[in-house]
């Protein structure tokens, strides 16, 4: 019988769990795009109808606020359905407010749109539930942390090429109120391609697909003692009984919250405070999240690296020190005097963030395999949980700055919880002895 992988074959496509592998990472890619696609046209659409600080404020909190709830239920279908049907259909229902965007005739339409297309971020929930199916204790995190990270480099590519792609529809002939419509309509499109390749080359795990599997009469296993995993909402109870899950959610909120919120405000934060034009503010911010094309890989290598004796706690050990390392950028960016000053600051705090978020998902795994789904889904709202957060504070504050400071002081202060989500002797021995076999 097929069994979760034991190394990451990089330029092989021969096997289920590399194709999950690679296509996993390609459409979460396309996902993020497509979320993030409207951020660096903001400057344009501001002025387009006219929007308010406030009003801003609010679309960055819609961008954000209803992965919270997706996220929460695409878990728990992922253990139901299978990851393989969840991902098809979030990418195609998510693919009609990707284009129902781009013709937003007022304020409370593109508010209305920008809220749906929130639904795209839980693609994350899939991605890492995903891979975790498909490989084993040895390399999990590294390939929860890579295939995420690839991933979401989506949201930096977005920042820099949608910039691009508004100029190359105008130079078409499109008139420039509709060229950031039309440039819109392009990761939608992506979106719908990309549901037909999921569906057709993937499977939920390595021996095949759920719904099969269950009408041959087998048992989906889960966790090293064979134990059957739980599916739908008897996952999601499950996770939510489990203290660690909601110490990772605190600390997924303050730097997967952290990083969505720096991809909403950075590229109008660079255009108004520092003056830069909407190409260069759209590259600046491109740069955060284009580092996690290596850097949340890395924050998931280093998690296994440490933990190659099966200790759990290294894993805990190194996400609080990522965690106070973001903080700590965090208040440089803020108090950054120049636009390269922030750059350069931005840079080192945006490392720490990737990497901690590669690091905490390198956990997740672990926590309890029965709710794979419901552990999975709980923390990866948390991390949206904390960018609605971080969106309230600024709406409250009015001032982007002090906004930042606060949050850096508060990066710092959770990574506490990572020490709080230590794992005890028995579960620690447990994942030894896992790690062994799985050599």
């Amino acid at each position: 019988m097929a069994s979760k992988a034991t190394s990451i074959k990089l330029f092989s496509i021969s096997t289920p769990q590399m194709r999950a592998f690679h296509l996993t990472w390609m459409a979460f890619f396309v996902c993020f795009f497509a979320w993030f696609a409207c951020a660096p046209l903001m400057p344009v659409i501001k002025g387009e109808f006219g929007l308010s600080v406030a009003q801003i404020a609010n679309i960055n909190i819609a961008a954000v606020a209803v992965t919270i709830i997706v996220r929460l239920i695409i878990g728990p279908l992922c253990d139901h359905f299978g990851p393989r049907k969840a991902y098809t259909g979030l990418l195609l229902l998510g693919s009609i407010p990707v284009i129902g965007v781009a013709f937003a005739q007022s304020y409370e339409s593109f508010l209305f749109f920008r809220l749906a297309i929130g639904a795209a971020g839980a693609s994350f929930v899939i991605t890492q539930y995903h891979t975790s199916v498909m490989f084993g204790p040895k390399v999990v995190g590294t390939a929860n942390a890579a295939a995420a990270g690839w991933g979401n480099a989506g949201g930096g590519a977005a920042q820099a090429a949608m910039p691009l792609l508004m100029a190359a529809m105008v130079m078409l002939g499109v008139g420039e109120g509709y060229g950031w419509r039309a440039a819109l309509i392009v990761p939608g499109v992506l979106m719908i391609v990309m549901a037909f390749v999921y569906y057709r080359f993937t499977q939920d795990c390595p021996q095949g697909n759920f719904t099969e599997l269950r009408a041959a009469g087998m048992t989906i296993e889960g966790g090293s003692k064979g134990t059957a995993r739980a599916g739908g909402w008897d996952s999601f109870k499950l996770a939510a009984t489990n203290h660690r899950v909601w110490l990772l959610f605190i600390t997924y909120g303050a730097c997967f919250g952290i990083e969505i919120f720096i991809h909403n405000i950075a590229a109008v934060y660079y255009v108004d405070h520092f003056k830069l034009t909407l190409a260069q503010a759209g590259m600046a911010a491109g740069s955060f999240g284009l580092l996690a094309l290596f850097a949340r890989a890395l924050g998931g290598w280093v998690s296994d690296k440490l933990a190659v004796n099966g200790n759990l706690n290294n894993r805990v050990v190194l996400l609080f020190v990522l965690m106070l390392g973001e903080g700590a950028g965090l208040l440089m960016f803020a108090n950054a005097g120049s636009a390269a000053l922030a750059i350069a600051a931005m840079l080192f705090f945006g490392l720490f963030t990737h990497m901690a978020c590669g690091a905490t998902y390198a956990v997740v795994p672990f926590v309890d395999k029965r709710a794979l789904g419901g552990v999975a889904g709980i923390i990866g709202a948390g991390g949206n949980v904390g960018a609605v957060a971080a969106g309230f504070l600024m709406k409250g504050t009015g001032d982007v700055q002090q906004t930042l400071s606060i949050l850096g002081v508060l990066v710092a202060i959770s990574a506490l919880c990572a020490l709080a989500a230590r794992f005890s002797g028995a579960a620690v021995e447990e994942s030894a002895i896992a790690t062994k076999l799985a050599a």
